[in-house]
């Protein structure tokens, strides 16, 4: 069951910071469970785990995290597509 949790805190910090970068229509779930997942590794490291948490995720730190990672790979993606 946790890990089912996590699955679903991990989507909702993918869809927002699809929606803060603009990004998060052309995002699929899949892509956004990962960018929230890989955002939350990225942003508490980066930020450290203050703030409330949720499935064991700091959610201030996760959030700034996932933006951060969406930006980056949005701009790698769009370089190789021109």
């Amino acid at each position: 069951m946790y890990w089912i949790w996590t699955l679903i805190v991990g989507a909702i910090i993918g869809i927002i910071a699809g929606a803060i970068t603009s990004k998060g229509k052309s995002m699929g779930w899949i892509s956004n469970i990962i960018a929230g997942l890989v955002g939350s590794a990225v942003g508490q490291a980066l930020f450290g785990s203050w703030g409330p948490q949720l499935a064991g995720m700091a959610l201030i730190p996760s959030i700034i995290g996932a933006v951060i990672v969406v930006a980056v790979v949005s701009f790698f993606v769009s370089k190789s597509n021109s």
